[in-house]
């Protein structure tokens, strides 16, 4: 496993210190504190504002961490394919949101056994076709796949254009042999500003209004707008659903900027850190970092200098090298070890198989594993 020296024996970097040996770098660890802090943060507000949480897993695909959000209060976890599905079915998760139209055959037919073998097993999935319809009916077992009409908007990624079009597919979905309709949908994480967000949570309460179903869910939920949504939906009549992910280790980059704590009071913290050695100082405004694509993410912003390298510039991220202009008066040696935070941990998890999770000294007190 990338990172540690001898994962098959955890006992041996349990209690031990990050530089004490028993690494090699790159590593990118977890700071137990942040995460605690988050996944608190977010359990209280969800609370405050009765709101049903299933945070999406497909951030991390942690049992550890999946586990903690649970106990945290969490009523389920969302996922974006079957395969994820099934992944956290083996956690031993009983309650899922597949946040996306399935049409594939075997991942439909290993949730439709999943569904008929476990009577305790919630499951929901989005549809926003009739195509999307029948492809559920078709493998459905002996119990139903509960499903909500997604309303997208223009722009955006999957959902009905208009109302017109998604009371077509909810009414596909109440005439469906093995489908049953239990609410609506819809993203609201591309949109961008308070006013887009707020306009677009009236048209998912208009669509409310006009389906025939008891209990319905309101399902909504990125990481950028979840204090609009508190405050718009508060009233809601619906069971409000938010699937907000990137919470849970946050960022110094892409969420740092955009999260609803710029707004409101509290705070999420950075909880992913990568370390590396400077591999080479070839020219005196350059240095070479010995870590890249394949170790962080840049799809969202590039990693972010901190400690003895804050306040240099990353000029560019290759695949195992990173390229650091250093800021003046701050030398830069090879052979120095330096700490970089990370942009959009959505894309930073799937590049590990296990991250040591440090305390405030560096010690490693746990493990995270990941499954993508």
């Amino acid at each position: 496993m990338k990172g540690i020296v001898d994962i098959a024996d955890p006992g041996a970097v349990l209690g031990a210190s990050l530089f004490g040996g028993a690494f090699t770098f790159p590593v990118m660890v977890a700071h137990r504190g942040a995460l605690e802090h988050n996944i608190a943060t977010l359990a209280a507000f969800t609370r405050e504002y009765g709101l049903t949480f299933a945070p999406h897993a497909k951030t991390t695909m942690s049992p550890e961490l999946v586990k903690a959000q649970l106990d945290a209060g969490a009523w389920g976890m969302t996922v974006a394919t079957p395969s994820q599905a099934l992944t956290l079915r083996g956690f031993g998760v009983s309650r899922i949101v597949l946040a996306n139209q399935v049409f594939d055959p075997a991942g439909l037919t290993a949730l439709a056994a999943q569904l008929d073998e476990d009577p305790a097993f919630e499951f929901l999935c989005f549809v926003d076709s009739t195509a999307g319809v029948e492809a559920l009916s078709r493998h459905a077992g002996t119990r139903p796949f509960r499903v909500l009409a997604e309303l997208g908007h223009e722009g955006g990624r999957g959902g009905s254009r208009t109302l017109a079009q998604l009371l077509e597919v909810a009414s596909a979905a109440q005439a469906a042999e093995g489908v049953e309709l239990a609410g609506i949908a819809g993203y609201e994480g591309s949109l961008g500003s308070a006013e887009e967000v707020r306009a677009y949570l009236h048209r998912l309460l208009e669509a409310l209004e006009h389906l025939r179903v008891r209990d319905p869910i309101l399902s909504v939920g990125g990481s950028q707008w979840f204090d609009v949504i508190g405050r718009e939906l508060a009233a809601c009549q619906a069971r409000v659903m938010l699937r907000s992910g990137a919470y849970v280790s946050h960022d110094d980059g892409y969420y740092r900027e955009r999260t609803p704590y710029t707004r409101i009071d509290g705070e999420l913290r950075a909880a992913l850190e990568i370390w590396a050695h400077v591999l080479s100082v070839p020219e005196p405004d350059l240095a070479v970092v010995g870590f890249g694509k394949r170790d962080a993410p840049f799809d969202e912003g590039l990693p972010i200098p901190r400690g003895a390298v804050a306040g240099a510039t990353v000029l560019k991220v290759q695949d195992q090298h990173t390229l650091l202009r250093p800021a003046p008066g701050s030398p830069v040696r090879p052979g120095d070890l330096v700490s970089f935070g990370i942009s959009h941990p959505c894309t930073a998890f799937d590049k590990w198989r296990t991250i040591p999770v440090v305390d405030e000294e560096y010690v490693v007190v746990d493990l995270i594993n990941t499954f993508f």
